[in-house]
């Protein structure tokens, strides 16, 4: 998979692509990115990217400032990704394409733009854009990038919850960092299992050594070593969860009908206020 970032601040995506996780994915060649760097485009010499928005009224102006379209034109054009119609004629200024990431013409980049006006991103959305080969970021600054830009340009309008960011780049790598981790190779699918989202549950509470911490200690079932029991444990605690703080979620499974039969009875237990699990015991502090 390979990532492409086009922003007028690299230097914040690159401390995400240079740390963790993510850098031993580079390191290990599962994952590749470039960052361009929208200013490189401008045409004058302070590299202005932005400009004041259409629809002053009694020359009032449109507050904020609004990203020009040919520098994001002709760094889109940088990495191959064209206009969408032929009414769209690209630049005589275009850039050459990077010849590092060019492809047949036949097949085009899937092209992000990150925006609170885009659709809201889930799981599912993650798991289908982590089957790409390569993946597009424009990162919006100001009041955004012109319409026409969206229209010609870009495949899907993704938002990252309901408010509002200054930084596109932080939201960028957000859905980044969702989709990467997906990829074959990046994280052991055993760590997949059980996620929160994985199959409509919220994930199950984690404890860890040590096994008594000021008083307080790790349930019981998670000690026995009893597979199914503690299997049926985090499914429970899986649903008390969602009932608590997501029971949309439970909506949602429920009217698709991929509920398990043992997670319609649990779920209609925590209903009716049968909420008490004797596997959910506290030891006794050690003295």
């Amino acid at each position: 998979m390979k990532f492409h970032v086009l922003t007028l601040f690299p230097e914040i995506p690159r401390a995400f692509f240079e740390s963790s996780i993510m850098a031993k994915a580079v390191g290990r060649g599962i994952i590749a990115y470039n960052l361009v760097n929208i200013r490189d485009f401008a045409f004058n010499k302070h590299k202005s990217c932005d400009d004041k928005p259409y629809g002053a009224v009694n020359d009032k102006h449109v507050p904020g400032m609004l990203m020009l379209p040919e520098p994001l034109a002709l760094a889109l054009e940088s990495v191959g990704v064209f206009p969408k119609s032929t009414e769209a004629v690209p630049s005589p200024d275009s850039p050459p394409v990077d010849e590092s990431s060019a492809r047949e013409p036949v097949s085009r980049r899937r092209v992000v733009y990150v925006t609170p006006s885009g659709k809201p991103l889930t799981q599912e959305l993650a798991t289908e854009l982590a089957r790409e080969e390569e993946l597009v970021f424009v990162c919006g600054r100001y009041e955004g990038i012109d319409q026409r830009i969206i229209d010609q340009y870009v495949d899907d309008e993704i938002s990252i919850g309901d408010y509002v960011m200054s930084s596109g780049e932080l939201a960028a790598t957000v859905i980044i960092d969702t989709v990467y981790r997906l990829i074959d190779g990046v994280i052991s699918s055993e760590s997949l299992e059980d996620e929160s989202f994985s199959d409509g549950f919220l994930e199950y509470p984690q404890y860890t050594r040590p096994e008594i911490f000021r008083g307080l200690a790790v349930p019981e079932v998670l000690l026995s070593g009893h597979h199914l029991n503690i299997r049926r444990w985090r499914l429970r605690k899986r649903i008390e969860k969602t009932l608590s703080v997501r029971p949309d979620l439970i909506d949602r499974a429920r009217a698709s009908s991929s509920l398990s039969k043992e997670a319609e009875k649990i779920i209609k237990e925590l209903e009716n206020g049968n909420g008490s699990d004797s596997q959910d015991r506290r030891k006794p502090e050690k003295g």
